[in-house]
C-alpha cells in the first residue's frame, strides 16, 4: 500500500463511524394533504392509493418512508450537518441511523434555504457519539485529493469515492425538491469524486479526515462532475444558532425578476440588465413588503435595481448574490432605474423573520 493510499483509508476510518444515513417518513394523512387536486380527479384513484400505501416501505411505527440522504455528527451531543433539501419536508420524521447499527430520532434545529445547509440534533441522546472535526477551504487548491462519503441512493450506507477537486467557486442551479423547483447555489467545491443523489449531506473530506464540504448535487448525464458546499457556509450557521437560536438572514423586502437582452426586446424595455422590482402575479402579492427596508427607502414597483454596493446586477450575480454576503446592520447603497432616470439611495439590511 502506497502512502497515498495509507492517508486515504486512515482519513476514512476517522470518518465512516460519524457518518448517518438519514430516512424520511411520513405519516399517511400528510402524504395526502400534499397530492395535488389532479390526482383526486383520476378514476379509481382510492383503489390506487390503497394500494401504493399498503406496499410502500414502512418504518417500525407504521410511516411510509418517502426518501432518504445523509449528514455527519459534528460535535458529540448529536448534532448533524446535512442539506436543507434533504429534510425540508415540515410534516416529515427524520430518523438517524448511525454506522454501529443503532437508531435514533432527529429534530431540525435550524434551515438554510441560501446555502441548502440544515443543522439536526439527535432526541435524547443518552451518550456521546464520534463526530467529524470540520476542516477549512481558504487554502483549497485545484488537484487536492478529497473523499466523498454518504448513503448512496439511500440503500448502499458507507459508500467511499476518492477524487480531487476540480474547481472551485462553482455557480450552478440544482433542483431543490421532486416538484423540480430551483435552487440557485453559489461558491461550491466541485470535484471529479462520485457523488450520487443518496449522497447529498454526507461529508466532502480532506486526507486529515477534516469535514471541508456537505455533498450537494450531482450533474445528471455527465461523469465525474459533482459538487459541495464549503464547510464555512455551516460554520456561519452553527455560530448563528448558537448565539442567536436561529439562523438569521438579511432582508431587503421586494420581488424581483432579473432582466436580460431577451426580456429587454421581448417587452421594449430601455435597459437589459438588472432587478425589476414586480410581483409574481398570485392574488394578494405585493412586490414590495410593507414595512420591509425596501418600503422604508421608498422602492416602487417596476423600480429596476441596477448596482447594489457598487456591484452592476446580472443574471450571473443577482440581487441575492450580493446580499448573501452582507450582514443585518449592514448599510448598502443601490441604484435604480426610475421612469428613464437614474437614482442613488441608501437603506439598512434587518432581519427576515418568516420561517423557512
Amino acid at each position: 500500500m502506497t502512502e497515498h493510499e495509507t492517508k486515504i483509508t486512515e482519513a476514512v476510518g476517522k470518518v465512516l463511524p460519524a457518518v448517518v444515513s438519514i430516512t424520511i417518513a411520513k405519516e399517511v394523512k400528510d402524504i395526502t394533504k400534499d397530492l395535488p387536486l389532479e390526482f383526486f380527479r383520476l378514476p379509481h384513484y382510492q383503489e390506487f392509493l390503497e394500494h401504493e400505501i399498503q406496499h410502500a416501505q414502512k418504518d417500525d411505527k407504521g410511516r411510509i418512508k418517502v426518501g432518504g440522504g445523509s449528514g455527519f455528527f459534528i460535535s458529540d451531543d448529536g448534532i448533524i450537518l446535512t442539506n436543507r433539501h434533504v429534510v425540508q419536508d415540515k410534516h416529515a420524521t427524520y430518523d438517524i441511523g448511525a454506522s454501529d447499527g443503532k437508531n435514533f430520532e432527529a429534530e431540525v434545529v435550524a434551515r438554510d434555504p441560501i446555502n441548502d445547509v440544515a443543522i439536526l440534533k439527535i432526541k435524547n441522546l443518552n451518550k456521546k457519539v464520534q463526530s467529524i472535526k470540520i476542516g477549512a477551504t481558504k487554502n483549497l487548491i485545484l488537484g487536492r485529493t478529497v473523499i466523498a462519503v454518504g448513503n448512496a441512493l439511500g440503500e448502499f450506507q458507507n459508500t467511499v469515492s476518492t477524487g480531487v477537486v476540480s474547481g472551485l467557486s462553482r455557480f450552478i442551479s440544482a433542483a431543490a425538491d421532486v416538484m423540480g423547483h430551483q435552487e440557485r447555489l453559489r461558491g461550491l467545491i466541485q470535484t471529479d469524486a462520485a457523488i450520487n443523489p443518496g449522497n447529498s449531506g454526507g461529508p466532502l473530506v480532506n486526507l486529515d479526515g477534516e469535514a471541508i464540504g456537505i455533498n450537494v448535487a450531482v450533474v445528471f448525464g455527465a461523469q465525474n462532475i459533482g459538487f459541495a458546499i464549503p464547510i464555512e457556509r455551516a460554520k456561519r450557521d452553527l455560530e448563528e444558532v448558537k448565539k442567536f437560536g436561529r439562523i438569521r438572514r438579511p432582508f431587503l423586502g421586494v420581488r424581483y425578476m432579473l432582466l436580460n437582452k431577451f426580456l429587454r426586446d421581448r417587452f421594449s424595455l430601455p435597459i437589459d440588465h438588472g432587478a425589476l422590482v414586480i410581483n409574481e402575479g398570485i392574488p394578494g402579492d405585493m412586490s414590495v413588503i410593507p414595512n420591509s427596508p425596501a418600503a422604508k427607502a421608498g422602492l416602487k414597483e417596476f423600480d429596476v435595481i441596477t448596482r447594489c454596493d457598487g456591484k452592476e446586477i446580472t443574471d450571473k450575480e443577482t440581487l441575492e448574490d450580493i446580499l448573501s454576503g452582507h450582514e443585518i446592520g449592514d448599510e448598502l447603497e443601490f441604484k435604480i432605474f426610475r421612469q428613464g432616470k437614474e437614482e442613488s439611495f441608501k437603506l439598512k439590511l434587518e432581519e427576515f423573520h418568516k420561517e423557512v
